[in-house]
């Protein structure tokens, strides 16, 4: 998000977290320094960086800290630094998966965040994965990578933009209770993979499946022209 939309929109998520009697810990990496929880101040900086901030992934992070970067996590990052300081569950809009044609040899285009969860122990709570990517193949993939996956009051798995995607979800969470237990177990089992928690986008924020469908075919066929790959994919994307 361009700021000051950015800003505003974390100031107000954090509240959000603070109204449900839970404490908010925005992660990011100033200067080389993994931070767990941003002073507003902070928050406000970050903002300002926008897209100068680096993309950090995982196996970004000793990159970003040796060279005293500025990074914005993704999903596989603030997993790996929240299990660091015993942070069990995080929010985020959609993880990244197997991107569209990324099962082809000379793509292989999967996100980390999908290793990440199966390596984890950290609930992910999300609008389930970005309708730009291979919804289907990313499910097959966190089944591989022993992830615990339920959508939230739902049978279908939801597509980011849209409540629905067209594809059965593994399981359905009926409560933030139930959601409670299946974290809890899977801590008392001491299981190394994550979880990840799909939540539809409410009815009333949700676009038409088909003019979201048609663009991104569009921005498909304009990323192969191109020839924008790997983690450039996405944001040229969403863009």
């Amino acid at each position: 998000m361009p700021y000051p939309q950015n800003f505003e929109t974390a100031k107000e998520l954090e509240v959000i977290v603070r109204e449900h009697g839970a404490v908010p810990a925005t992660i990011a990496i100033l200067d080389g320094i993994p931070c767990m929880g941003l002073t507003t101040e902070e928050l406000e900086n970050l903002a300002h960086l926008g897209s100068k901030a680096r993309k950090t992934a995982s196996r970004d992070i000793a990159l970003v800290m040796a060279g005293r970067e500025n990074g914005a996590t993704t999903v596989s990052a603030t997993m790996h630094l929240a299990s660091m300081v015993g942070i069990p569950i995080f929010v985020t809009g959609g993880i990244g998966g197997v991107h569209r044609h990324g099962d082809n040899i000379t793509a292989m285009d999967i996100s980390s965040d999908l290793t990440e969860l199966g390596n984890t122990p950290v609930a992910v709570i999300s609008a389930g994965v970005k309708s730009i990517l291979d919804i289907p193949r990313t499910l097959e993939y966190l089944e591989t990578q022993r992830v615990t996956v339920a959508a939230y009051k739902t049978d279908e798995f939801p597509a980011f933009f849209t409540q629905t995607s067209g594809y059965k979800a593994p399981a359905r969470a009926e409560s933030p209770e139930h959601c409670a237990r299946v974290i809890d177990a899977n801590i008392r089992l001491e299981r190394k993979s994550g979880i990840l928690i799909a939540v539809p986008i409410p009815k009333e924020h949700s676009a038409s499946g088909s003019l979201i469908g048609s663009a991104i075919q569009q921005a498909l066929q304009e990323a192969r022209e191109k020839k924008i790959i790997g983690n450039a994919e996405t944001p040229f994307l969403l863009a």
